[in-house]
């Protein structure tokens, strides 16, 4: 992504610079895991059901992060398109993420500090979140896994 990008909030800007450069650092780290005889541990969570399972929850949940900020702020849906299915992921793994970076792009260019941190909103998953909160977890989701 162009750097010189300009955005109402420079906090945005960091966090959608941020998102774009640990999203892409989780695909290629995926990537060598894919081709290396790692195995995941056995666990109940559908994400980390196969290595392709987690990638696509980890690159839907990037699409699913700007959907949500989108709404919460009354914003036009940035018109991020589902995630491949864990079968088609491997394949379509590098096109579904630079469609999600495209659109993480301009939805949030006009959000001004004042909208970053109240109020706080309910997310799908029960938390409470202001939306630069909800930046910051989008940015550390591809990191933690």
């Amino acid at each position: 992504m162009s750097s010189d990008l300009q955005y109402s909030s420079r906090a945005v800007r960091a966090m959608v610079l941020l998102h774009e450069e640990h999203l892409r650092r989780f695909v290629h780290t995926w990537r060598l895991a894919l081709a290396s005889p790692v195995s995941l541990p056995p666990t109940d969570d559908p994400a980390y059901a196969s290595l392709e399972a987690l990638g696509r929850h980890v690159l839907s949940a990037a699409g699913g992060y700007m959907t949500w900020m989108c709404e919460m702020l009354a914003l036009p849906d940035p018109g991020i398109r589902s995630a491949p299915d864990a079968a088609a992921m491997v394949r379509d793994a590098d096109d579904y993420m630079e469609h999600v970076l495209e659109r993480w792009r301009a939805p949030l260019k006009e959000v001004s500090d004042d909208r970053l941190e109240t109020p706080e909103y309910t997310s799908q998953w029960k938390t409470r979140y202001c939306i630069d909160s909800m930046l910051e977890h989008a940015v550390m989701h591809p990191i933690r896994h």
